[in-house]
């Protein structure tokens, strides 16, 4: 009697056992769904997130692109008027600079 009931006992703790390993391996399981699923989220949020940057980039390139070109014309409106601005001043100026360096050349110092 106590043979078959130690049997019992045995047969009982195996069966916990098997009951044991099958519940770790569903944990095990679930724990790796749940990873997969976290990783192929955070994926999807970091694709989207690199999709948006991407947008906002490509508008600030086109929208410095098309003000490059207002640029551009700007700073060469303000270069012509500058030029003529100078042309002018040394027009205005040329004669009394060239009577000093005659001046300046021609008088004899001791």
């Amino acid at each position: 009697m106590a043979s078959s009931r130690a049997q019992g006992g045995i047969q009982q703790l195996l069966a916990a056992e098997q009951e044991a390993q099958h519940i770790v391996n569903a944990a095990r399981n679930e724990k790796m769904a749940r990873l997969k699923q976290a990783k192929e989220e955070a994926d999807k949020e970091v694709a989207d997130f690199r999709a948006q940057m991407e947008m906002e980039f490509q508008r600030k390139v086109a929208e410095s692109s098309g003000d490059s070109g207002a640029n551009v014309k700007r700073l060469e409106h303000e270069t012509e008027g500058k030029i003529q601005h100078l042309k002018l001043e040394a027009s205005r100026i040329s004669n009394d600079v060239a009577h000093m360096l005659l001046k300046h050349v021609t008088t004899v110092r001791y």
